[in-house]
């Protein structure tokens, strides 16, 4: 860490794989076939991106002006930590010594966690490329933070392909959560997708399984799917001991829009997920590269 004393304790560690363990099932699993020293790395990554996002999305009695402000705490808390001075907030303190030691730039958790902020006041988005606009914060940001956690300086290929895998999963959340998002006022499925495949606001708002919402559902998934195959060209380029994890979580996550289609797109009255011998058996797959 350029001879910088580290922040984090060993109970600091605990608190981020606690985050990942309980909120993100699916990156947890597949952040077993790290080497436990990137195991450590992913779990502080995971955890940074996870608080500010459960203050926006489940603020509780919290105001959109108080989230602002654990935003902005937040985020001067990480910039200080580049300057020497330790963190409070203990999966700051785990974050930063990643930061440190891996020569992250601070652009993108700032890249972040100016998405987290962008999503207490938009709610609608016109076009894809508008939602890509957002994405490029809160996913493809993490893809590139993933790349420096793994000790990967990104080439332009290798970034590409992290950004698009970040997108991809971020696309296939968007349509899991299609009823939850829209239960807090927000449809990230673009206003003019909707427009071309006759789907209104309300057949949102209300759960509506009308063919039209099946339509724009194939349209989407299909669109996700792209995204995932762009992104695979990327893993043959990442170091032997990172490749497994990253295709078991790609694989895992992409099986999430397989889920989708057998529930007959129904996305408003449960959340598709894997089961956990699917997701052994993915992982036994990776190991024996049988994908």
């Amino acid at each position: 860490m350029q001879g910088s004393v580290k922040y984090a304790s060993p109970s600091d560690h605990r608190e981020c794989q606690r985050w990942h363990r309980e909120y993100g099932t699916t990156y947890y699993f597949a952040t077993q076939l790290f080497p436990r020293r990137y195991r450590e790395r992913v779990h502080a990554l995971y955890a940074f991106v996870r608080v500010p996002d459960e203050w926006v999305d489940n603020p509780g009695e919290r105001t959109p002006t108080q989230v602002r402000e654990l935003l902005r705490d937040y985020r001067t808390e990480l910039r200080l930590a580049t300057t020497g001075v330790r963190p409070e907030t203990p999966v700051l303190r785990a974050f930063a010594d990643v930061v440190r030691e891996t020569g992250m730039p601070l652009s993108e958790p700032l890249c972040f966690l100016d998405a987290m902020e962008q999503d207490l006041t938009v709610t609608r988005y016109a076009t894809f490329d508008a939602l890509l606009g957002y994405t490029r914060g809160s996913a493809a940001a993490v893809g590139l933070m993933m790349c420096h956690a793994l000790d990967v300086r990104p080439c332009d290929e290798t970034a590409r392909a992290a950004m698009a895998l970040g997108d991809a999963m971020q696309l296939t959340n968007f349509l899991r959560d299609v009823g939850e998002d829209a239960r807090r006022g927000r449809i990230y499925l673009p206003q003019a997708d909707l427009a071309e495949f006759g789907v209104s606001e309300r057949d949102i708002l209300e759960g509506r399984m009308t063919p039209e919402f099946v339509r724009l559902m194939e349209f989407q998934i299909g669109r996700a799917r792209e995204l995932y195959a762009r992104s695979d060209l990327g893993i043959p380029a990442l170091p032997s001991f990172a490749r497994p994890a990253v295709r078991c979580a790609r694989l895992l996550y992409a099986q999430i829009l397989d889920k989708i289609e057998q529930r007959g797109y129904d996305v408003f009255s449960g959340r598709a997920r894997t089961s956990r011998s699917e997701k052994l058996a993915t992982a036994a797959r990776v190991l024996a590269r049988a994908w």
